[in-house]
C-alpha cells in the first residue's frame, strides 16, 4: 500500500497520525481558509477539511488523502486563531470559567477510487476560572500563538482545563479513534 497523504502542516496531527497502523506522508497545498459565520461550526470544519484534502488529491489522484480542520466555539461563535497577544487574552477571558466546544472536521478522499468520506467530532471542554495573572503567565509561553481558542490542551494549557467530555485527541486536532474506524472501513 502506498502511504496515505496527510494534508496538514500541523505537527500535532502528524504525531497523532503516527498512532495509526498505516504509513503516511505529509503533503500540503495552500488553501485559503475561510469560515462562513452563517454556517454551523460542524459544516465549516468539514468544508475546510475537504478543501485541504481535495487540493492535495488533485495532485495525487491515486492516493488516499486526509484533510482536517479544528475550531473552538463558545456560545455558537467560532473562535479562530488569535491575531495577536491582545486577541489571545480576550479569547482566554471569554473561555475562562465556561464550557466551550471543539469541532474537528475530517475528509478522507481518493479521486481514483471515488472515495469521499467527511465527518466531524465534537468535544466539550470546561476551563477553570482564570485570573488575569494566570492569563498573562500563559501568554508568556507563546502556546496561544497558532492555536484555535488560544490554548493548547496538550501543553501548558492543560493546567487550566477542568474537564472534557468527548475525545481528547479531537481537541488536540485529530479524532484518532474516528479516523482509525473510517480508515479500517475504507482499507478493509
Amino acid at each position: 500500500m502506498r502511504p496515505i497523504l496527510l494534508a496538514s502542516q500541523s505537527p500535532r496531527r502528524k504525531e497523532l497520525m503516527q498512532l495509526l497502523p498505516w504509513p503516511f506522508e505529509v503533503y500540503t497545498k495552500e488553501v485559503e481558509e475561510q469560515i462562513d459565520t452563517q454556517l454551523a461550526p460542524e459544516v465549516n470544519v468539514q468544508s475546510l477539511a475537504e478543501q485541504k484534502a481535495m487540493a492535495v488529491a488533485e495532485c495525487y489522484s491515486d492516493r488516499l488523502v486526509i484533510g482536517a480542520d479544528t475550531v473552538v466555539c463558545y456560545e455558537g461563535k467560532i473562535m479562530g486563531k488569535p491575531k495577536d497577544q491582545e486577541d489571545a487574552k480576550q479569547i482566554l477571558r471569554l473561555l475562562s470559567g465556561n464550557t466551550h466546544q471543539v469541532y474537528t472536521g475530517v475528509a478522507i478522499i481518493c479521486k481514483e477510487t471515488q472515495t469521499k468520506v467527511t465527518f466531524y467530532q465534537a468535544t466539550h471542554v470546561t476551563m477553570q476560572d482564570l485570573s488575569d495573572s494566570e492569563i498573562e503567565e500563559y501568554l508568556l509561553t507563546n502556546e496561544s500563538h497558532d492555536k484555535a481558542g488560544a490554548y493548547a490542551i496538550q501543553g501548558y494549557g492543560a493546567r487550566y482545563i477542568y474537564s472534557i467530555e468527548g475525545d481528547y485527541y479531537n481537541v488536540v486536532g485529530l479524532p484518532v479513534h474516528a479516523v482509525y474506524s473510517k480508515l479500517k472501513e475504507i482499507l478493509g
